[in-house]
């Protein structure tokens, strides 16, 4: 249990940037497999679907949820996906 003032600020504070990196962890999760899936049916879909999964995968890493190789190595393995579905 935080005792003074300020490590009772930094722990609350500590709880909000938690629940808000989950939040953008769990939109650019949800876009990614809703991609994915979208792939697996068979389902023709265009470059503005994987530039909104793009999208969210930049904006994690800007905010600081993901480092920047990771969000490399995530809009990879989309694209690969993207590109041997459009065969």
């Amino acid at each position: 249990m935080p005792i003074t003032k300020s490590a009772k600020k930094a722990a609350k504070r500590s709880l909000v940037f938690q629940k808000r990196n989950n939040e953008f962890k769990l939109r650019m999760k949800m876009a990614i497999k809703k991609f994915l899936k979208s792939i697996d049916k068979a389902e023709k879909l265009g470059q503005e679907d994987l530039n909104k999964v793009y999208k969210f995968i930049d904006k994690c890493t800007k905010v600081g949820v993901i480092k920047k190789n990771t969000a490399a190595r995530k809009k990879s393995r989309v694209a690969k996906a993207f590109a041997k579905q459009a065969k």
